[in-house]
């Protein structure tokens, strides 16, 4: 079931180096909208790692587990209420009434529902022919208390930084709500995400969940316009 909400305001984990989008090719990051509550979710998943794993050079999928399907039945244990509000704030801009999954949302600049398999596959097409209009090197290394420190450095300005802490598998058996008695496979899950203001070059600390190793992690890094939310530019790395 496709689920539209009014914008208001055993587990098994399954590790693309060169931290810095290729010059002179475009890119195309990948955000999707979904919960293990939704029936129409999995077969969204499912296109979107086939697309990943057709495209495993520029393409960027962010797979955020929204917590608003929570109370229908399951409570999806990837959900945070800081996904939904990425994807309230997506609505705003694209002055949507509403938000709903499966959403996918295109380099920040397009949003269709995400079994619309068609629109997905000719929006990747049109953005890797488009060269990226800014540029973005990133590392990340692990330290103590579960904590990463990712380094940037871009040339992007008026934008701002989004650096996620992705969980590259995990497979979870529904016991109740719409999906129940399946085991759902995901992808590129978001686990953490923070979001500064873009400088020439920075640091940024995210904090691992407990249990969840960064050999099972990558970090996905991108700048997005202050003015449109139109993406210019995106970054992923191994965890040293």
């Amino acid at each position: 079931m496709l689920l539209m909400i009014f914008s208001v305001g055993a587990i098994a984990f399954s590790c693309y180096n060169p931290a810095e989008t290729k010059a002179g090719t475009g890119f195309a990051v990948i955000e999707l909208f979904t919960s293990e509550g939704c029936s129409s979710c999995p077969p969204t998943d499912k296109a979107v790692a086939a697309l990943l794993k057709e495209h495993n050079s520029n393409v960027y999928v962010l797979g955020y587990h929204v917590d608003y399907w929570n109370n229908l039945g399951w409570k999806d244990i990837f959900s945070n209420a800081a996904y939904t509000q990425i994807q309230r704030d997506y609505a705003k801009s694209f002055k949507l009434s509403s938000v709903y999954t499966p959403q996918i949302v295109v380099n920040g600049r397009e949003q269709f529902v995400g079994s619309d398999e068609k629109k997905l596959t000719n929006a990747v097409t049109k953005y890797l022919q488009q060269a990226p209009t800014s540029k973005l090197n990133i590392d990340a290394t692990a330290g103590d208390d579960h904590k990463i420190t990712v380094h940037y450095s871009t040339n992007a300005s008026n934008a701002n930084l989004r650096i996620a802490l992705i969980q590259l598998s995990a497979d979870n058996k529904i016991q109740r709500g719409e999906n129940s008695g399946a085991t759902l496979h995901h992808i590129n899950i978001v686990r953490n995400i923070k979001m500064v203001p873009v400088t020439v070059d920075g640091n940024v600390v995210l904090t691992v969940p407990e249990k969840l190793s960064t050999s099972d992690c990558r970090i996905i890094a991108f700048t997005q316009s202050v003015q449109d939310n139109k993406i210019t530019t995106a970054a992923e790395t191994t965890i040293k």
